[in-house]
């Protein structure tokens, strides 16, 4: 009776463990899951949050949120595009669609428009964006 007790034992051990060596050969590599949410920059803003780095305020934040928004001036074509400004004192951030990096304008004093090169942004009805004298965004 021990001899069939010490053997049954052998036997069962000897199976066990030839099962755990051949799962561990046959690992499956899976590949990387991609994270939603990982597309921070190099400021750390998400950019699939809508956030987006400002050097004025010098932190991330949500244009459609802290700017103000401008529309294509009124020429009879369609545009799906916007362009955003925000301010901050005498300075003005100007986020342009045909831009990878935001345009830093600057104005001289209060009621004054805010200008960079041929770029010029108008207090005027709400706000107009002329480029070369000619009016390219206009808004609220």
């Amino acid at each position: 009776m021990k001899k069939i007790f010490l053997l049954s034992v052998i036997i069962g051990l000897t199976f066990s463990c030839a099962k755990k060596v051949s799962q561990e050969n046959n690992i499956e590599t899976k590949p990387a899951k991609v994270v939603v949410g990982s597309d921070v920059d190099t400021h750390g803003c998400k950019g699939s949050a809508g956030y987006t780095w400002s050097a004025l305020k010098n932190k991330c934040v949500r244009l459609f949120e802290a700017g103000t928004k401008l529309e294509h001036a009124k020429d009879g074509k369609t545009y799906t595009s916007v362009a955003y400004v925000i301010f901050e004192g005498n300075k003005a951030e100007l986020f342009l669609d045909t831009q990878k990096e935001p345009i830093l304008l600057e104005r001289k004093s209060e009621g004054d428009s805010w200008t960079k090169g041929n770029l010029q942004l108008i207090p005027w009805k709400g706000y107009v964006l002329k480029k070369d004298g000619k009016i390219i965004y206009t808004g609220e």
